[in-house]
């Protein structure tokens, strides 16, 4: 099994709220002391946590149900029974959470971020609150109040300040392994990469970016054909885009634009991001044939060719990429 987990869901129960109390207050020497029952204590909410340590929804993939403590009952003396415990979902950053709907319930942005997804019941009044003129010993009280119950989706997208975009085998997961230390599976198939890959790129001067390695695109992906929607919604919570055209493309402007076409088509907002062109595997060509390839793409579409296998353009592409990030 793969160890990176981006979808998962979960049955979520907040807590039940705590009866309030119907004590009446008897003393020595004080035979009619009244009502003096306390409040119930509000249930456990379910909050959802943001860590920065973790990565992958790995850890919740067999969470089946998450159930928050129950509030405690009111006591004598007017005592407010004691809360729920709270119970914490702890998440990447990047991750959504969803009801049943499919309406969002909160997105963590930040490390240390709770956002309260399910909340607990809140606690009966004790029969303290109802005494009055006429009805001076009031022997009831309000009962805790049902915590809220549901399923609830977590979807993670990567955040990322470049995102690969390409083809099966355009080089995607050779280019993430020369420019970090990230060790992506690489093979000479189509879908080597089945999980997305994050890797911290070095710049001049001890500067760096994150670059996420997302699973190779097909044309048809945004109707569901090979990965899919799984891994395009990745590609929504990157910065600027890098597209790969291998230099053994048939044609090296339609691919790119059928890319164009796949991400519009998927999320139209997406082809509001900056982004680069880029020709991978530049070993294969002479400087003719790069002139040849330039001359398809429009003035302001420029590729950069590199070679991440002889390390030619990586630099070029890296100032580029940082220009784009700073600029």
């Amino acid at each position: 099994m793969s160890n990176f987990v981006d979808y998962v869901k979960i049955h979520c129960k907040s807590g039940h709220g705590g009866a309030g109390s119907a004590h009446l207050r008897r003393e020595k020497y004080i035979p009619k002391g009244g009502p003096d029952g306390g409040d119930g204590g509000r249930g456990g909410h379910v909050i959802m946590k943001g860590n920065a340590h973790e990565w992958t929804l790995l850890p919740l993939r067999f969470t089946r149900h998450i159930k928050a403590e129950r509030g405690h009952n009111g006591g004598k003396n007017q005592l407010t029974g004691a809360y729920g415990e709270d119970v914490y979902i702890e998440v990447p950053i990047g991750t959504i959470a969803k009801n049943e709907e499919g309406e969002i319930l909160g997105e963590i942005l930040e490390d240390g971020q709770e956002i309260i997804i399910m909340k607990g019941g809140m606690g009966g009044l004790g029969n303290e609150h109802f005494k009055s003129s006429t009805n001076q010993t009031p022997r009831y009280a309000q009962p805790g109040m049902p915590g809220e119950e549901g399923f609830v989706t977590f979807e993670l997208k990567l955040l990322a300040d470049v995102g690969l975009v390409g083809f099966p085998n355009a080089g995607k997961s050779t280019l993430l392994a020369a420019v970090s230390a990230a060790k992506p599976k690489i093979a000479d198939y189509a879908f080597t990469t089945l999980t997305p890959n994050l890797g911290i790129v070095d710049y001049r001067n001890y500067k760096s970016f994150v670059m996420a390695d997302i699973p190779g695109i097909i044309e048809g992906a945004a109707e569901g054909k090979g990965l899919g929607h799984r891994f395009l919604r990745h590609i929504e919570r990157n910065s600027i885009l890098l597209f790969l055209i291998p230099a053994d493309a048939e044609d090296y402007f339609q691919e790119f634009k059928i890319l164009e076409n796949e991400l519009k088509e998927f999320n139209p907002e997406l082809l509001d991001k900056d982004f680069i062109i880029s020709i991978s595997k530049a070993d294969m060509l002479d400087e003719e044939l790069k002139g040849e390839i330039s001359k398809k793409f429009p003035e302001n579409k420029q590729p950069i060719f590199f070679s991440a296998v002889t390390q030619e353009g990586l630099m070029e592409l890296k100032d580029e990429i940082w220009k784009r990030l700073h600029g």
